[in-house]
């Protein structure tokens, strides 16, 4: 299997956890050691290798798609070099979760339609409803799914969205989502504000979901989703009682980074 370099370090194992932490996903299934996922119609196999990953098959998309998909965006050498001077809680996660590169949604429809299925439910609620989604409306390669593209679920009745799960707000919001003229691959040229506004001017779309937006497929540093309630979790566990939104400016410029640790070291690593 062709090799893809990653800068180091690189841990595959704590990197990709998200992807089995609330269940399988079918767009990016792990399975005996490694990731699937489906790139231009072509399923994918990621595997932990020294330097990098293992990728087969390998051409120029695909290698595109996979290092956005395994966080390359992110600046962790810069991240790591500050976390020595931050605080204790931010050095012990550095230093024990060393290697931890955040995976990101490749896509915005699928990185939106993932955020309209977490609102307000479990994530393992989510990923059960999100999988059923990518069931019912994508395409089966081997064993993973290709997510279901925008067109597909702009095709979609309200009623076929219901059978696998959705609220009929939700319903609402991902078929709405699917037939606006929101150019989604456009956001990325905008700055973070800008991309909020647009996000937010969206039926069923507020702050929530456009700070996981930029968190998880734009990879913006400053990102905060401070009314996330999974990250006010791992706050109150690491620093206790404090204003999540007022402690995110102790973490500039690497908010986006720190939340992810906070995450990830909550369920790995604990307090």
């Amino acid at each position: 299997m062709p090799l893809v370099q990653l800068p180091q370090p690189y841990d595959f194992e704590v990197s990709t956890e998200r992807f089995r932490a609330f269940g399988p996903d079918a767009a990016n299934l792990w399975h005996e050691g490694g990731l699937h996922r489906v790139v231009d119609g072509k399923e994918v196999r990621i595997e932990a290798a020294p330097g990098g990953v293992l990728v087969e098959p390998l051409d120029a998309r695909i290698e595109a798609e996979v290092r956005t998909l395994l966080g390359g965006p992110f600046d962790l050498a810069g991240f790591s070099a500050w976390a020595q001077t931050a605080d204790p809680v931010v050095r012990r996660l550095a230093g024990e979760l060393e290697g931890f590169r955040p995976p990101l949604a490749p896509d915005p429809f699928e990185s939106l339609v993932g955020s309209i299925t977490a609102q307000q439910v479990s994530l393992f609620a989510a990923f059960a409803i999100r999988n059923r989604l990518v069931e019912r409306f994508g395409v089966k390669a081997d064993r993973a799914y290709a997510f279901p593209t925008r067109a597909r679920i702009a095709r979609a009745s309200e009623d076929e969205v219901l059978a696998v799960g959705f609220s009929r707000r939700k319903a609402e919001y991902l078929i709405g989502l699917a037939r606006s003229d929101l150019d989604l691959d456009g956001l990325a040229a905008l700055p973070d504000e800008e991309v909020k506004e647009r996000l937010v001017a969206v039926r069923g779309f507020g702050e929530w979901t456009a700070d996981w937006f930029l968190a998880r497929h734009l990879a913006r540093p400053r990102a905060w989703p401070a009314g996330d309630l999974g990250l006010r979790k791992a706050v109150a566990a690491f620093y206790g009682d404090v204003d999540v939104r007022a402690i995110g400016d102790r973490f500039e410029p690497f908010q986006n980074l720190v939340a992810h640790y906070l995450l990830t070291g909550l369920r790995v690593v604990g307090t």
